[in-house]
């Protein structure tokens, strides 16, 4: 049996040529405009620092943490970033409230490797690693800052990949052995409660520039 929503879009490009099934189920987070959709960690309107350009959203200054209006648990998450010389940010997802104080989720990282002083390459903590649990391939096809780089998250059941530029760089079980070991080194060994399985996106705030666009998402 075909499922419905196949059928749906099967009969939407009988009707409608200009209708792609590859196009089907994803959201955008960013509409080139406007904040929406968008709030800072006590739910309020984003930080000052936070802006649209020429349709990108661009942090300049201080902006804070912002947060996804809704949850996501298995999805895929694309988006186009750029930094500056020296520059460092990351996107989190299955961000969650940790201890009920702090927000807290897994990082795809997103920084100058070699230029920043906690970008060195082959370290968890250069860019599209699982942040400080498990590096990203040291052969990753990363730009030069300055100029647009395009990341993919894929989690289901579990199961993390971090794509840069079209590329596999690293992936990891959540429910495996493997793990637990990497999260029982990481600075994250004490959090009870970090990364749930589900949680929101954040953009983060590392005090540096940074330009994101077409930003969307699909639950999978």
């Amino acid at each position: 049996m075909i499922p419905l929503s196949r059928f749906i879009c099967v009969l939407g490009m009988l009707i409608l040529p200009a209708v792609s099934c590859a196009e089907e189920g994803w959201q955008s987070l960013f509409d080139g405009k406007t904040l929406s959709g968008w709030t800072a960690l006590d739910g309020q309107a984003p930080g000052n620092g936070w802006k649209v350009v020429d349709g990108t959203l661009h942090l300049e200054g201080k902006g804070g943490n912002l947060l996804s209006a809704e949850e996501y648990s298995s999805f895929e998450l694309e988006w186009e970033w750029k930094i500056l010389h020296k520059g460092n940010n990351g996107v989190k997802y299955w961000v969650s409230r940790v201890g009920g104080k702090e927000w807290l989720g897994i990082e795809y990282q997103m920084i100058d490797d070699g230029g920043h002083i906690d970008g060195k390459p082959g370290s968890n903590h250069a860019t599209a690693s699982i942040y400080d649990i498990k590096a990203a391939a040291v052969d990753k096809p990363l730009r030069k800052p300055g100029e647009w780089n395009q990341s993919r998250v894929i989690i289901k059941e579990g199961k993390i990949q971090h794509f840069l530029n079209g590329t596999l760089v690293v992936e990891a079980n959540t429910q495996s052995d493997e793990w637990k070991g990497l999260l029982a080194t990481s600075k994250f060994r004490n959090k009870v409660g970090f990364a749930p399985g589900k949680g929101k996106i954040m953009l983060t705030d590392h005090a540096d520039p940074v330009w994101y666009k077409n930003i969307r998402i699909r639950r999978l």
